[in-house]
């Protein structure tokens, strides 16, 4: 993260600019060269579940496809629902991932080479027209994919708390107050989403 956007969130904001201080600098390194398809897999993989559980359960996925590091959106098609299942996804996930295959095959879920030159909006209503992926994923997608510079998932619950600890708020913002206040931050919002996810955790740790 170059210094110019710290100090742009610094000068915009005086109580982040103490919370970036604090901290130090951002570590985001996005995964630039994991293809789309992978990454809604594993969005989907990890959702209701703890990074622990979804990891056993994508390594046992990743197992039914010998000879592949990650399978592709035609593989699926070489498994059957049951054995998915037995790898751990539930019924609903099953699903949402067979939906990720077929849009991704359909060229709704754009390729790699594609999406660098889709706007943020753009990306976010194409995968959203997925099964099972809502509009938190594809800013994940966003986020740790492809390095966005002005995501702020305004519905993600770290981000919120992180906002209601560092501005000392007695009650939860909603999505519409943190997108007010965020107006502040454009256009480095990803970077301040960051930050107060860091807020979170801090505050996790010293419970």
């Amino acid at each position: 993260m170059t210094p110019d956007v710290l100090q742009q969130l610094t000068s915009s904001d005086a109580v982040l600019g103490r919370l970036i201080h604090e901290v130090g600098p951002c570590t985001l390194k996005p995964e630039t060269r994991r293809p789309p398809f992978q990454s809604l897999v594993l969005a989907v993989a990890h959702q209701q579940l703890n990074g622990i559980a979804a990891n056993t359960i994508l390594r046992r996925f990743i197992k039914l496809f010998p000879g592949r590091r990650f399978p592709r959106p035609e593989d699926l098609d070489s498994v059957s629902d049951e054995t998915l299942r037995s790898a751990g996804f539930s019924r609903a996930k099953v699903a949402s991932i067979r939906d990720i295959a077929a849009k991704s095959l359909a060229g709704i879920v754009p390729t790699s080479r594609q999406i660098v030159h889709l706007s943020d909006d753009e990306i976010i209503t194409r995968l959203t027209e997925i099964r099972g992926v809502g509009r938190w994923t594809a800013e994940m997608l966003l986020i740790f994919q492809l390095g966005r510079p002005d995501v702020l998932p305004a519905d993600d619950f770290g981000v919120r708390n992180g906002f209601r600890i560092v501005y000392r708020r007695r009650k939860m913002p909603t999505a519409n107050q943190l997108l007010a206040h965020g107006e502040l931050w454009r256009p480095s919002r990803t970077t301040a989403a960051w930050y107060l996810w860091r807020a979170a955790d801090r505050a996790k740790k010293t419970a």
